[in-house]
């Protein structure tokens, strides 16, 4: 199962993205854990993720968040501004499989 952790400033406005995407999951027959959290509760779940997404109101967390889990072997970006706005969870849906897949090839 992929699991993918999105991260914004209170957890709170990510959460219909977090919708979407799952049920774009489901249509593309993919298992996915997909779930949103606030910035101060971010390293409790660095153990147990596949791939990080920022929302773009936390865009200046990038830096840090790489340093922490690229060593780790996890992908980290930032959601795409317009993907985010317009809530496009197919979109983000790809951008993170995207994201792990160029993980796996380096």
């Amino acid at each position: 199962m992929t699991k993918i952790m999105l991260v914004c400033s209170a957890g709170m406005s990510t959460s219909l993205l977090v919708t979407k995407m799952s049920a774009a999951a489901v249509k593309n027959n993919l298992e996915a854990n997909i779930f949103a959290v606030a910035e101060a509760d971010a390293k409790k779940h660095f153990d147990d993720v596949d791939v990080v997404l920022l929302g773009p109101q936390v865009r200046f967390l990038l830096g840090k968040m790489k340093e922490l889990l690229e060593p780790k072997g996890i992908p980290v970006d930032v959601i795409n501004g317009i993907d985010y706005g317009m809530m496009n969870g197919e979109k983000v849906l790809n951008q993170a499989l995207g994201l792990m897949e160029m993980a796996k090839g380096e």
